[in-house]
């Protein structure tokens, strides 16, 4: 354990799901308070935060009902499905005293700032908490990647990936089905490319491996997990190296 934090500045990355709570679809407000909190935690101990927020609680156009649909029409759809959840979380956060900043990668000016990174970067230098949604505003990249690219763009030290349902980390086979899948510490970004491990998409690995950004892999519904991550107890998987 060590004294200070081990990173300074990370990149959150919640799925929607993980902000459903037990239902794993829309938004649970006790789910939304207690992540507000776990944030506000980790800025209590100087670490900067930005947050970016999955879609999967609202949309899952290419795999659920409307898998017929346009790929680009869908991944639009599910770009407004992460912004309803920035809003959503930055409201918690504010609530919680957090002051927050929502910045789009899609222009809606009404309700969020356009992504731009250097004022992004002054509001991580004054305190505030720097939610980006909308993924990268590209279809065809998921809100994984978009998250190792705001992690580089950040200069963040590290990404932080929380999932939900009980799996707390990388395993080598899915433990919801496979009763003998046995839990990984520490892999490499390689490995887990070469074993086709379903941590975040191969785009994201790949991009996280040639920006040396290590990746943590926990669940976020475990109370204390991102403070502890930040003591450098070992919680989840780390991939790196």
């Amino acid at each position: 354990m060590t004294a200070s934090p081990r990173w300074k500045r990370i990149v959150f990355k919640p799925s929607g799901e993980a902000l459903a709570g037990p239902s794993g679809s829309g938004l649970d407000g006790a789910t939304l308070a207690a992540t507000a909190e776990e944030i506000v935690a980790v800025r209590q101990m100087g670490v900067d935060v930005a947050v970016v927020v999955g879609g999967g609680n609202f949309w899952r156009g290419r795999t659920g009902a409307m898998s017929g649909m346009d790929a680009t029409q869908s991944d639009h759809i599910g770009m407004l499905g992460t912004v309803m959840n920035a809003l959503a979380l930055q409201d918690a956060l504010e609530r919680a005293g957090m002051d927050t900043r929502v910045q789009s990668a899609i222009e809606m000016p009404r309700i969020a700032e356009p992504y731009i990174r250097r004022r992004a970067m002054r509001h991580l230098e004054k305190g505030r908490v720097v939610i980006f949604a909308a993924g990268t505003g590209n279809p065809f990249f998921t809100t994984d990647t978009a998250a190792a690219l705001r992690a580089a763009e950040m200069d963040a030290d590290a990404l932080l990936k929380g999932t939900h349902s009980g799996v707390d980390g990388v395993y080598d086979a899915d433990p919801r089905t496979n009763p003998d899948a046995r839990k990984i510490d520490e892999i490499s970004y390689l490995d887990v490319m070469t074993k086709d491990l379903k941590v975040m998409d191969a785009t994201a690995i790949a991009f996280c491996r040639d920006n040396q950004i290590p990746i943590v892999v926990f669940d976020m519904s475990a109370p204390g997990a991102l403070q502890a991550i930040l003591r450098g107890e070992q919680v989840g998987s780390i991939v790196q190296g």
